[in-house]
C-alpha cells in the first residue's frame, strides 16, 4: 500500500491509497464501514468484489462505490497482481498503519485481534 493522501493532508476528509493485490492473496474479512464510504478504481488486473452478497468483477478503469453500511470484501482471483486506488471518506489511513503493524509480527494475528482493530475504526463484521 502506498498512500497518496492521508488525514493529515486532507483535514481528515479522505485518504487515498494505491494498493497492489497479489494473485490469489488473502481477502479482507467481509465487513461494513459504519462511518466511512469506500471507493475502488481498478488500475491493472482484475478484482472480484463482493458487495452485499453479490460478486462482480472489475478490470482496468472500473469503479465501485461501497456506501456506508454496505457489506463488502474483495480479492484477486487472477494469476497476476492487480492494482487499485482505494478512497476512504473520511480518512482511514490510521487503521491501515495499525493493520500493517498487526500483520508484521512473527505470526499472523488471531481473527479476534483483527476484528478488535476493525471495531476501533468503525468497521463491523458482515
Amino acid at each position: 500500500m502506498a498512500f497518496k493522501a492521508v488525514a493529515a493532508t486532507t483535514d481528515g476528509d479522505f485518504s487515498l491509497m494505491e494498493r497492489t493485490v497479489p494473485a490469489h492473496g488473502r481477502r479482507p474479512l467481509p465487513h461494513r464501514h459504519v462511518n466511512c464510504s469506500e471507493a475502488f478504481w481498478v488500475l491493472d488486473g482484475t478484482i472480484t468484489f463482493v458487495l452485499d452478497g453479490v460478486a462482480q468483477r472489475g478490470g482496468p478503469d472500473d469503479f465501485l462505490l461501497v456506501p456506508r453500511g454496505a457489506a463488502h470484501t474483495f480479492g484477486n482471483d487472477g494469476d497476476e497482481p492487480a492494482r487499485l486506488l482505494v478512497l476512504h471518506a473520511p480518512a482511514m489511513d490510521a487503521y491501515f498503519t495499525e493493520l500493517d503493524a498487526l500483520w508484521s509480527g512473527a505470526t499472523p494475528p488471531a481473527p479476534e485481534e483483527e476484528r478488535a482493530l476493525m471495531a476501533r475504526y468503525g468497521m463491523e463484521p458482515a
